[in-house]
C-alpha cells in the first residue's frame, strides 16, 4: 500500500457517498432535503472507521430560483450544515457538484452546457458562490467540479475545468479541486485529460466493471434490464454471445463482456489505465464511486468489492463507495440500519 500516495490525497482512504439526499432526490422537497441525511448517520459512518463522504449536489437545490447562478439560502444552509456533521465527526468531505445548468449524466440527450456560453458561465458563477461560501471552512474540504462528463471529445471538458480552476483560485489559493475525465469518469479516460499546473489538483476515476456484474438486472440500462441474468462473482456472464446475436443494439456497451471469465485478475487489468496514469504523470488519483447493485446476491456483493478494495489498496489509491443509503447500491436502509455488516466492513477498508 502506498502511504504516499494517500496522504497526498489529504489521506482519502476509504469513504462513502451521500446519494439521493441532496442529488438524485425523489422530488424537490425540503422535507426530504432536512431529513435523509442527519448528524447520526455521520457519526455511524465515521464509526465504520472510514475517514470521508462525497456529497453530491444537484444545482436546482442550490441555486436561487431568482437570481441563476447565485446561491439559495436553503442550499446554503443544507451544505454548511452538512459540513459541520462531517468536521464534528472527524469525516472530509468532496462536495460534488453532481448535476449542473444544462447537464446531467443521467439526461444527456437534454444536456446542452458544452453548447451554451450562458450555462457554462452560470457554472462558473455557481462555483465562484462555493467557493465564497466555504473559504472559511478549511480542513478536510474537496471541491469536485462536475460528475461524469459524456463527451465525443474531451477538450470542451478540459477548456471548462480549466476555467473553473481559475474562477476559485480568485477566492481560495489552496482549495484541493477534483476533476474527472470523460465517458462517466471511466478510468481509461484520465490520459485524455488536460493536466493543470496546480499542485492541488486531484483526478478522480469511477469504477463499476464489469457492468454485467455491477450493474445485473438494472431497470436504467436497457440492454442488461433486458439481458435479465443474475451473475455472480467470480464468475461469467452466461449466453451473453446468444443474447447480443439477438440484440444487436446492445453490443456497444455489453459486447467486450462476452467469453470473459470476471474475476480479481480481470479487475485488476481493467483499473490498469489509472494506475499508469498516476505513474506516467505522478498526479494522485482517487476513485469516486464503486459498488454492485443490490439486485446482486451478497456473496457477489462481497466478493467483487473485496477483490476491488483490494486492488485499489496495493495500487494506493482511496475509494469512496457508492452509495450510503438507498440508491439500489445502499450499505443502510431508509431508518439508517445497516444492511449487511461484512459488506460495510470490506468497503471500510
Amino acid at each position: 500500500m502506498n502511504q504516499d500516495l494517500f496522504s497526498s490525497a489529504m489521506g482519502l482512504k476509504a469513504g462513502v457517498n451521500l446519494g439521493g439526499w441532496l442529488s438524485q432526490y425523489p422530488a424537490y422537497d425540503h422535507i426530504h432535503f432536512q431529513n435523509f441525511i442527519s448528524e447520526m448517520d455521520l457519526r455511524q459512518i465515521a464509526s465504520w472507521g472510514m475517514d470521508h463522504v462525497r456529497l453530491p449536489v444537484d444545482y436546482p437545490v442550490i441555486e436561487d430560483e431568482s437570481a441563476t447562478g447565485k446561491l439559495s439560502e436553503s442550499g446554503k444552509r443544507y451544505l454548511l450544515e452538512g459540513l459541520s456533521w462531517a468536521h464534528d465527526n472527524g469525516l472530509k468531505v468532496i462536495l460534488d457538484l453532481h448535476k449542473a445548468p444544462g447537464y446531467a449524466f443521467d439526461a444527456l440527450s437534454e444536456s446542452s452546457m458544452f453548447g451554451s456560453r450562458a450555462l457554462q458561465e452560470r457554472f462558473l458563477r455557481l462555483w465562484l458562490e462555493l467557493a465564497e461560501l466555504c473559504k472559511p471552512v478549511r480542513d478536510g474540504l474537496i471541491f469536485e467540479l462536475l460528475n461524469e462528463i459524456v463527451l465525443p471529445d474531451s477538450a470542451p471538458w478540459n477548456k471548462l475545468a480549466a476555467e473553473a480552476v481559475q474562477v476559485i483560485r480568485q477566492v481560495d489559493a489552496q482549495r484541493v479541486i477534483v476533476i474527472g475525465g470523460n465517458h462517466y469518469n471511466a478510468a481509461d479516460q484520465l490520459d485524455k485529460l488536460t493536466l493543470l499546473e496546480d499542485a492541488n489538483i486531484l483526478y478522480t476515476f469511477h469504477f463499476y466493471e464489469p457492468l454485467p456484474v455491477t450493474h445485473q438486472k438494472c431497470y436504467w440500462h436497457a440492454g442488461l434490464k433486458e439481458y435479465d441474468r443474475a451473475l455472480s462473482y467470480p464468475g461469467e456472464a452466461p449466453d451473453l454471445g446468444d443474447f447480443l446475436a439477438a440484440h444487436p443494439e446492445y453490443s456497444g456497451s455489453l459486447k467486450p463482456f462476452v467469453g470473459q471469465h470476471f474475476d480479481q485478475n480481470w479487475v485488476r487489468r481493467a483499473l490498469q489505465p489509472a494506475v499508469d496514469f498516476t505513474r506516467q504523470t505522478g498526479k494522485v488519483v482517487f476513485c469516486g464511486e464503486y459498488g454492485v447493485i443490490d439486485r446482486a446476491d451478497s456473496q457477489t456483493r462481497r466478493n467483487w468489492n473485496r477483490d476491488l478494495v483490494a486492488v485499489l489498496n496495493e495500487a494506493g489509491i482511496g475509494h469512496t463507495y457508492w452509495s450510503y443509503k438507498q440508491m439500489d447500491f445502499g450499505l443502510v436502509d431508509a431508518d439508517g440500519q445497516v444492511l449487511d455488516e461484512k459488506l460495510v466492513e470490506i468497503v471500510s477498508q
